[in-house]
């Protein structure tokens, strides 16, 4: 009888809720994928690293700035797992998913602070959106985890 093989294992990651002054949520269009897909800055946390330098660094990576608060974090890390036929593509096809730290943080900055092109480039496009409306535009596998997120965040946000 052949031995079931164990599944792959999350990858640890942040991810950030950056809430603007109106309580709107910054959202960028996905650069990589085919379909419209919008999502939060988010990524891995290197060895050694704290999550919320982690998630500074994400910021500054992905939208060219960490000029933010920090307002909370979510009290659990979150997990959510890519579908069976996109875990060979991503992270070297190393993991199932991620299980994330989150944060929500302030942003203190102006919109012309923000540069797509300022690391490497993960998104073609950003907008300031209300949960709602990225709830709307994600992918759907990650549907779940936002939520979670953004029940966890509700106090900050422009809908609460």
């Amino acid at each position: 009888m052949a031995e079931a093989s164990e599944p792959r294992p999350y990858r640890r990651g942040v991810g950030v809720v950056l809430i603007n002054a109106q309580g709107l949520v910054f959202a960028g269009r996905r650069i990589d994928l085919a379909v419209e897909a919008w999502q939060m800055p988010q990524g891995g946390v290197d060895p050694g690293e704290h999550p919320e330098a982690a998630a500074r660094r994400e910021l500054a990576e992905e939208i060219g700035t960490a000029n933010a608060e920090v307002l909370a974090e979510t009290a659990e890390w979150l997990a959510y797992e890519l579908p069976p036929e996109r875990q060979h593509l991503a992270w070297g096809g190393r993991y199932r998913g991620q299980m994330q730290k989150w944060f929500a943080m302030r942003f203190l900055g102006t919109d012309a602070e923000i540069d797509l092109a300022a690391g490497h480039a993960e998104f073609s496009t950003w907008r300031w959106l209300s949960s709602r409306e990225i709830l709307a535009a994600i992918v759907p596998f990650k549907h779940a985890l936002y939520t979670r997120v953004f029940d966890e965040f509700r106090d900050y946000l422009a809908e609460a």
